[in-house]
């Protein structure tokens, strides 16, 4: 009986989970009215394929596809070299005032995102001391997303538990900071880097709020931002092949990099 009612609720998450999105792909290749009238029928009648190249050529998707790349791959370098460098600093390099910087840094995990709009958007408006404006350009995008106390904060949590005899032995054997940390640090630290890597791709392809407010040229937005758009002037079966577009990717980038996912918060564990 246990085992049963265990099956049923496994069952029933995995539904929760897949079910909108094996709908948006049955409806994505189903004509509009066939939509509107039985929506939820499981398989589509007459399936229009085309709808997908309609979609990536009428409304222009590569554009928007390509700035979404570009977000997401700028996004992750600027985090994942703000994430590294600061947890090799407070864990191994380990300053004086390590500790308060450790502890303002995660303060800033309890300051809602809302409140710091206006202020970062009026630093991105003026940027300090070279006085250049970041609004319409993916840098403006980019540098507020390297301000990511949760990559930190893991980067470091990871760090701290790497063996201390070997860095000792990197030390000895005359290796400096910097040797240290891109020849010994980084190369056992590939688990942390692929969970904070998946954290950081899906974080900026599915942002929608700052790219809306920073980009607002038409022609530099994202498809979070772009997407809502164009709804009102797109047919639904396009449209809803256009969401299929814009949600396979993250899908697809989770299910290949998930062993570094899974196997980073396993060692984490273990480790912890």
């Amino acid at each position: 009986m246990r085992r049963a009612l265990n099956t049923l609720v496994l069952i029933g998450l995995v539904v929760g989970a897949l079910g909108p999105i094996l709908w948006l792909a049955k409806s994505a290749i189903t004509p509009t009215q066939d939509t509107l009238r039985d929506p939820m029928a499981l398989f589509p009648h007459g399936a229009d394929f085309a709808n997908l190249r309609t979609a990536w050529v009428d409304l222009d998707l590569r554009r928007y596809f390509m700035n979404t790349v570009v977000i997401a791959l700028g996004s992750w370098a600027i985090q994942m070299i703000v994430a590294t460098t600061a947890g090799y600093s407070l864990s191994i390099l380990r300053p004086r005032f390590g500790r308060v910087i450790y502890a303002l840094v995660l303060a800033t995990m309890f300051v809602p995102t809302v409140v710091l709009l206006v202020p970062l958007y009026l630093t991105v408006l003026d940027v300090p001391v070279v006085h250049v404006s970041l609004v319409n350009s993916f840098w403006g995008v980019f540098l507020p997303a390297g301000a990511s106390a949760f990559n930190v904060a893991v980067v470091k949590r990871f760090f701290d538990n790497l063996p201390r005899e070997i860095i000792e032995a990197a030390r000895v054997d005359g290796a400096g900071d910097f040797r240290l940390f891109w020849s010994v640090v980084l190369p056992m630290s590939r688990p942390v880097l692929g969970v904070v890597s998946v954290f950081a791709v899906l974080a900026a392809w599915k942002d929608f709020l700052w790219p809306l407010i920073v980009l607002p040229e038409p022609d530099k937005q994202p498809l979070s931002v772009r997407l809502p758009n164009l709804a009102p002037v797109t047919e639904l079966d396009v449209f809803l092949a256009a969401l299929l577009i814009s949600a396979a990717v993250p899908i697809v980038f989770f299910l290949v990099f998930q062993r570094f996912f899974l196997r980073g918060g396993l060692e984490g564990a273990v480790k912890g």
